[in-house]
């Protein structure tokens, strides 16, 4: 989960240029295309992906409803620190589609979005 945590708030690296953060922090962006492309292979037909699934149920860490450990690929982040990066780095081409995920596949992702009142950041 720590290193799930890494990719999704970007290495931490602000608002800096795609080109600057390739240059700043490559490590945060190959994570977050290595963590893409896991995510969108094809389901296997005995075994769904674990990634995705991962990506569909994780949940915020300041919601006061009880975790389920039913789900083995469930954790949980906190969706202040993963909006406020996704907002900084909107002119990545990788953030704009892992938000595009998130908003798409997991539910827990898109209504804290919904409910935020300065979507106009994201937008």
């Amino acid at each position: 989960a720590a290193g799930l945590w890494t990719v999704f708030t970007l290495g931490g690296v602000g608002s800096k240029a795609s080109a600057q953060l390739e240059q700043c922090s490559p490590l945060a962006s190959q994570s977050l295309l290595l963590l893409l492309v896991l995510a969108n292979l094809t389901d296997a037909p005995d075994a769904p992906n674990p990634y995705r699934q991962a990506i569909m149920s994780f949940k915020n860490t300041q919601d006061n409803t009880a975790f389920s450990s039913s789900n083995p690929h469930a954790f949980q982040i906190n969706f202040n620190s993963l909006y406020t990066a996704l907002c900084e780095q909107q002119k990545s081409d990788q953030a704009t589609l892992l938000l595009y995920m998130l908003l798409h596949q997991n539910s827990n992702v898109r209504t804290y979005v919904l409910a935020r009142t300065d979507i106009e950041n994201l937008v």
